[in-house]
């Protein structure tokens, strides 16, 4: 059996050892674009900002080794240009030399990935940089280390731009990041995108939210970029990651079923709509786990186990992919940042009525040294308790956390089924009542009725109500340093003994700082009498919600001009 793969990297290098593992005999080929056929590919930022210091460690297999290794022929800088799917052969050109011969297969894998998006206003130049290959990367590093930039502009939010403009902010550059929506990092809600925005500015990079660019010039060693508002920014060198899109081009002329985003339709057996033909990765189209849709998920973990999939398959066993629900971390500065699932835009968008929860709980037990805080929200369906996604934002153990929630999404576990797990605690790495544990508890506080949330977004509405009565919990020092508009100062200690002083005819908004002691005070208050509500995060998001809006309205100035448009 002779099977020919297109690309390497996460699935096709995957397939290829698979394969061998199962069938010593069979004769392999990986073509492959680039110069390099497995690599870290989300490590390649790092690589830019000197984390990584030796591009050797970069290069997870060379063409040498994975022979040595596996007997697996790799062509590196060597482009498929067609497929002829009748015949069973594909078209090779040589980008060193040239030179174009045909190649003949039992058995083909696209592994293809993605390319990034290019917006119409870019024009190609030294200057301006796209970030998917180590070819990418060498290129953006020998610019930094030769031209020694004093400002660069991001454009893009999501990973690989948040992740470079952490790299380019830590070698000193003054870094500014162009995002067209509202808040950074897309999978995350407003509300936990705040702290990512915190976190940015306090290490030093400029944010433009709601900023379009419509134009891009250079002038000389600076690059100009118009925007929609008229503001102009410059900058010695610009990095565009606004996304990437299947590499769907071999496919489309081949005549392959192509579905969402022009990715290629591939059943559970990752099998395309030619005999013969499999397709992995980026630029593959799968189901959405929780919601059951279809989605392109451009992740290397999904495309690592989509290739040994099809390895199984072409070898005889049976194995099918059973779904992506888009697990992911992302290390920005000292901050974690972690999701999986649906945030609440896409429980909207797919018609979901659910619940929500989010508390903030120390990583570690507090008495223990060093214990950090981490926020954690949970989205989970309102009839059924199904929990729908999750995301956390800390500095220890977000990980750890998040692999539960997504674990435990895996094997169809109830949101207030979490109170259950057995995990494991010591004080240097959890609290008796781990944040997953806790989440769980809140969980089956609302399904039995023991407690009632408000959120942020209702707070405005509250305010301008006279039936209501606003109640910060936390003790007179914590709400002299900072408190939400309109809500009294009544200790948790001291409630009982004013009881008699709130209007039982009134409903009761309650805060604390994580929302313990709110949760602890709307207890007492419902035995005696009251109708009482949490608010879910505590005043440590509300502030980092509403310092939020109130920056997010300033203009940031620096290396900024006005048009005359």
């Amino acid at each position: 059996m002779k099977i020919v793969i297109v690309g390497g990297v996460a699935g096709g290098a995957t397939a290829a050892a698979r394969i061998r593992r199962l069938d010593e005999h069979a004769e392999i080929i990986i073509f492959e674009r680039s110069g390099f056929i497995s690599y870290a590919n989300c490590g390649l930022p790092y690589f830019i900002g000197g984390v990584i210091e030796d591009k050797s460690d970069l290069t997870l297999q060379t063409p040498e080794s994975f022979f040595r290794r596996f007997k697996i022929l790799v062509k590196v800088n060597h482009e498929v240009k067609g497929i002829d799917v009748q015949n069973k052969t594909v078209s090779v050109t040589d980008l060193k030399t040239g030179t174009s011969f045909t190649e003949s297969y039992d058995k083909l894998i696209l592994s293809p990935g993605a390319k990034p998006i290019l917006p119409d206003f870019y024009t190609e130049n030294e200057r301006t940089f796209t970030l998917r290959t180590v070819e990418d990367t060498l290129k953006i590093r020998a610019f930094v280390e030769q031209k020694q930039p004093k400002t660069a502009v991001v454009i893009g939010g999501g990973f690989i731009g948040l992740e470079m403009a952490e790299n380019l902010a830590e070698l000193g550059i003054q870094t500014t990041v162009i995002q067209r929506g509202d808040h950074l990092l897309p999978t995350v809600d407003c509300d936990m995108a705040s702290f990512i925005h915190a976190n940015f500015r306090y290490h030093g990079v400029q944010i433009l939210l709601g900023a379009n660019t419509e134009k891009l010039t250079v002038d000389g060693e600076k690059v100009s970029l118009e925007l929609a508002d008229g503001n102009k920014i410059n900058a010695d060198m610009v990095v565009l990651s606004i996304g990437v899109t299947p590499e769907n081009t071999l496919a489309k002329k081949a005549g392959l079923e192509l579905g969402v985003k022009g990715a290629i339709k591939v059943n559970a057996k990752m099998q395309t709509s030619v005999p013969d033909v499999y397709a992995v990765g980026d630029a593959v189209q799968v189901k959405h786990f929780i919601t059951g849709q279809d989605s392109v998920v451009s992740l290397a973990g999904p495309a690592n186990k989509q290739g040994r999939i099809v390895g199984d398959n072409i070898c005889g066993l049976h194995s099918e992919y059973k779904g992506s629900q888009g697990s992911s971390v992302i290390k920005l500065f000292d901050l974690t940042v972690a999701t999986t699932g649906l945030n609440e835009r896409q429980a909207k968008a797919n018609g979901y009525e659910y619940e929500k929860v989010i508390l903030t709980q120390n990583a570690h037990a507090g008495y223990y040294p060093n214990a950090t805080a981490m926020t954690l929200k949970l989205i989970f369906e309102r009839e059924t308790y199904q929990i729908l996604g999750a995301q956390i934002v800390g500095y220890d153990g977000v990980d750890k956390r998040l692999d539960v929630i997504a674990t435990a999404i895996r094997a169809g576990m109830k949101a207030d089924e979490l109170k259950d797990l057995d995990l494991a605690y010591a004080p240097p790495y959890s609290s008796v009542k781990d944040p997953v544990n806790m989440v769980g508890f809140v969980a089956d506080n609302i399904k039995n009725g023991l407690v009632k949330q408000f959120y942020y977004e209702d707070i405005p509405a509250l305010r301008e109500r006279k039936d209501v009565i606003l109640l910060d919990t936390r003790t007179s020092f914590e709400y002299m340093r900072g408190a939400a508009d309109g809500f009294i100062n009544v200790p948790l200690d001291e409630l009982r003994a004013h009881l008699g002083e709130l209007d039982k005819t009134k409903k009761i908004y309650v805060m604390c700082q994580s929302g313990l002691r709110s949760y602890l005070a709307t207890r007492i208050l419902m035995q005696n009498g009251f109708d009482t509500y949490n608010f879910a995060g505590g005043f440590r998001l509300y502030g980092s919600i509403k310092n939020e809006e109130l920056l997010s309205k300033q203009c940031y100035s620096c290396g900024m001009e006005k048009t005359d448009k």
